[in-house]
């Protein structure tokens, strides 16, 4: 159900509000456009969506065993439902591997207290498999998963303050494990004005969900307001972390209630979902020629400044060093205090 982020920690960490701002490049997506409503209890609190030759696979981040459902985008209702009988802690994000299997992200950890997290595998054919992971150096909220051609699994970790981390497994999967995880890079996704979500400009920072394109040179982040595209030059898993150092093409998401799902159909569309909040009904969006807009934003005349501009003598690029005025920290956090009572009470049917 996407809580922002737990208690643990917070204190300490505001303080330090730092990290890199990558500027973002020119590019003229169409805005999105709702393809369909959702309606079926099931998926009131969508957080994952993959695309295969079959259709659209969906994922919620509740219940006690594995549920995925293809959708029929006409409706948003459910053509049909692969499960597992795993039960995981937190799902939070789906992905499709080069072979077809899906893989299911129980990585969630609101309050930074799993000793492990895993991933579970669906294959094409065969049993389900379950593999547990640890990060060496502590937990880590986690929303966003990808798997890049080689089959190497990416999770992105879900940061208020400071850079998102991007590990990969430190070695072969094990079944169940647990497998460590390396990090291997992180990122700071540019400022946005984009309106939406229920976070608002603290909500424009966080990685909620991630999605590679069919032919594998498009990968995008996700946050409650923006989808940010970027440029992938080759077929491993280095070379989407890689990307994610270089300048992305924003694809503002406006309005969504608390958008956590992204995904790239087989024509490079970027389809974009939402959990229900409140009254307002998530949705399945479009937004045509999507991972074409990184190919047209590389050939312009350069990238364009960031909203924020980086503090006096630090360079703009993907090493910075963003520094808040004090004043702006103070608000933040205080803000961030808010959005943990809010979004904590919005979490509470959420297993512990």
């Amino acid at each position: 159900m996407g809580v922002v982020l737990g208690c643990v920690g917070l204190v300490g960490t505001v303080a330090g509000l730092t990290g890199g701002v990558a500027a973002a490049q020119l590019a003229d997506p169409e805005p999105p456009q709702a393809r369909c409503t959702m309606t079926d209890r099931r998926l009131t609190e969508l957080s994952g969506l993959a695309v295969d030759g079959g259709g659209v696979w969906a994922m919620a981040d509740g219940g006690r065993r594995v549920e995925v459902y293809r959708l029929d985008l006409d409706d948003c209702s459910i053509a049909h439902t692969r499960t597992a009988a795993i039960d995981p802690f937190d799902a939070e994000d789906l992905a499709r591997g080069p072979d077809g299997t899906l893989w299911v992200a129980d990585t969630g950890d609101n309050e930074r207290r799993r000793e492990t997290v895993a991933l579970i595998v669906l294959p094409p054919n065969g049993a389900p498999r379950l593999h547990r992971l640890f990060y060496p150096d502590g937990p880590h909220d986690a929303e966003a998963l990808v798997v890049a051609a080689d089959g190497i699994p990416l999770i992105i970790t879900k940061e208020a303050v400071g850079a998102a981390g991007i590990y990969r497994p430190a070695g072969p999967l094990a079944e169940p494990g647990p497998t460590p995880l390396l990090r291997v890079g992180e990122v700071v996704l540019p400022r946005s004005d984009t309106v939406g979500g229920p976070l608002g400009e603290i909500g424009a920072r966080l990685v909620t969900g991630a999605a590679l394109s069919a032919d594998g040179r498009v990968v995008g982040l996700r946050t409650y307001t923006d989808a940010w595209l970027y440029s992938v030059t080759g077929d491993t898993a280095a070379d989407l972390v890689a990307a994610l150092r270089t300048h992305p093409v924003r694809v503002p998401l406006a309005d969504e209630p608390q958008g956590e799902a992204i995904a790239f159909d087989l024509d490079g569309r970027l389809l974009s979902g939402s959990e229900s909040r409140g009254a307002a009904r998530g949705e399945i969006r479009v937004v045509a020629g999507a991972a074409s807009l990184v190919t047209s934003a590389t050939a312009r005349s350069g990238p364009v400044e960031p909203h924020e501009t980086p503090a006096a003598g630090v360079p703009d690029d993907a090493g910075s060093v963003w520094s808040p005025a004090a004043t702006g920290v103070v608000v933040t956090a205080a803000l961030l205090v808010l959005a943990i009572a809010g979004m904590m009470v919005h979490g509470a049917r959420r297993r512990s």
